[in-house]
């Protein structure tokens, strides 16, 4: 038996070397962490300060949580990033995001907001275009999730293209899924029926009662070179759900970012996007809304994130 024993060791120091040579040690990127918001002070993100943002204070709605506060200003201008923000302070790539939050319940004090929540990540980097990918609310109507991802021409990030699909949760309906690129002028192009690729989940279960303004929920994607998978996990079981699973292709595109990019959450006004069941929701905000964040997660793949950087020299 002592062989097998030597031989088993010896096994296992080589896989606990490989793992540690394979942690991405670069200090352009961010390690894994969790960001749990309850110092006066992010540890992991930049931002601005009171009185659009507030890190640290008792939640508004849920008693025993400390969040941050992201406070939309009725005097922001419309236009994404124009209200409060916050931002990885270094890169992240390849991997496992999530996080748990409860947009603002507008419902009787504005149903008419123009007014969008978005989790994301975004970054152009020359000579290699846009890396974004989405979470979004249009909070005049929380039962319905918008996510996507875009991507642009490598020197030109005006020059974009984007895959999307929107759901309404709370029936279990997928709206639809689509892309539309620069290519041939933004058109909205809905994927072939046969694409499993692009069209995989293609019936979801809805949550019962979902609606992202009433209770905290758990959102997440899982970003690899050629693949996306959008979740959310059901607030009474803790099963992941799966919005999409997306690992296809477009006449034009991908439609998968590659090259790094920046971890966000922000808050902001707009004026020409309504959601989808209410076409007058393009209101400025009348009061300061809140929207609350119990935390944000990143797990890299470091041996992806490694590749690809050798890889692409970068």
């Amino acid at each position: 038996m002592k062989p097998t024993i030597l031989i088993s060791t010896a096994l296992a120091l080589f896989i606990s070397v490989s793992v540690a040579w394979a942690q991405d040690t670069d200090s352009r990127f961010m390690q894994a962490f969790t960001e749990n918001f309850d110092a006066a002070k992010p540890q992991y993100f930049s931002s601005g300060s009171a009185p659009k943002l507030f890190f640290g204070v008792p939640s508004l709605t849920e008693a025993g949580t400390t969040v941050m506060l992201e406070r939309i200003q009725p005097s922001d201008p419309a236009g994404a990033g124009r209200g409060p923000e916050i931002s990885s302070s270094k890169r992240t790539h390849f991997g496992t995001y999530s996080a748990r939050l409860r947009v603002p319940d507008v419902k009787k004090a504005q149903p008419n907001v123009g007014a969008v929540v978005g989790y994301f990540t975004y970054r152009f980097t020359q000579g290699f275009g846009l890396s974004e990918i989405d979470f979004e609310w249009l909070i005049a109507d929380p039962t319905l999730i918008y996510i996507g991802t875009w991507t642009s021409a490598p020197n030109n990030v005006n020059n974009l293209q984007r895959v999307g699909r929107t759901i309404n949760l709370a029936k279990g309906q997928i709206l639809y899924t689509n892309y539309r690129s620069y290519h041939d002028g933004n058109k909205n192009h809905n994927f072939d029926s046969s694409d499993d690729a692009a069209l995989t989940p293609r019936t979801i279960t809805a949550i019962e009662g979902y609606d992202a303004s009433k209770r905290f929920y758990v959102y997440g994607f899982d970003w690899y070179p050629d693949r996306l998978t959008w979740w959310i996990e059901h607030p009474d079981t803790g099963e992941k759900i799966i919005l999409w699973d997306y690992q296809g292709t477009t006449p034009n595109f991908s439609g998968i970012p590659q090259p790094p990019t920046t971890y966000l959450m922000n808050f902001w006004h707009t004026n020409n996007w309504p959601v989808d069941t209410n076409s007058r929701s393009t209101e400025a905000p009348k009061y300061p809304y809140c929207l609350e964040v119990d935390w944000m997660k990143y797990e890299p793949y470091d041996a992806l994130n490694i590749q690809w950087r050798e890889d692409n020299k970068y």
